[in-house]
């Protein structure tokens, strides 16, 4: 009878854990759900930059503005690029040094990411150890009432 006591503590606990480990797993892969939407972002933003890079001043281009519509524009200055800082903070660069920064926060990004996928790929192994044993626990269980 202290056995199935035991049993059923054990349960408890694994159930509790089992709840940790995929709120921890829901939030990591809403952490990298976050991150490949920032590099894809950031590449959007690379390839134009990449693109501006070949035209001249005065070429008419086509800026996005959302919904799939876009303006025309002329470029003024095609080597001067506002580049977004953080904390609402925007400073002037050279083309150059704003690919730079891009490929920088890129760089980050994925090795962020990678990390994240990590975690998240020893967080799932835990939850599958955890089930696999409240599996075999529930199946003793099982076994003892009958």
């Amino acid at each position: 009878m202290a056995s199935a006591s035991r049993e059923e503590q054990e349960l408890r606990k694994l159930s509790v854990e089992l709840r940790y480990f995929e709120q921890s797993a829901e939030v990591l892969q809403q952490r990298l759900t976050m991150m490949n939407a920032a590099v894809a972002d950031l590449s959007y933003a690379n390839a134009t930059l990449e693109g501006i890079e070949k035209e001249k001043e005065n070429a008419e281009i086509l800026v996005p503005i959302g919904g799939s519509n876009h303006i025309k524009v002329k470029l003024a200055d095609t080597n001067r690029v506002i580049v977004g800082m953080g904390a609402g903070v925007s400073v002037e660069k050279t083309l150059p040094e704003a690919k730079e920064i891009i490929k920088q926060r890129i760089e980050g990004l994925e090795k962020t990411r990678i990390s994240a996928q990590q975690q998240l790929g020893q967080v799932v192994d835990r939850i599958n150890q955890g089930r696999t044993r409240m599996e075999t626990l529930l199946a003793g269980l099982r076994e003892g009432k009958q």
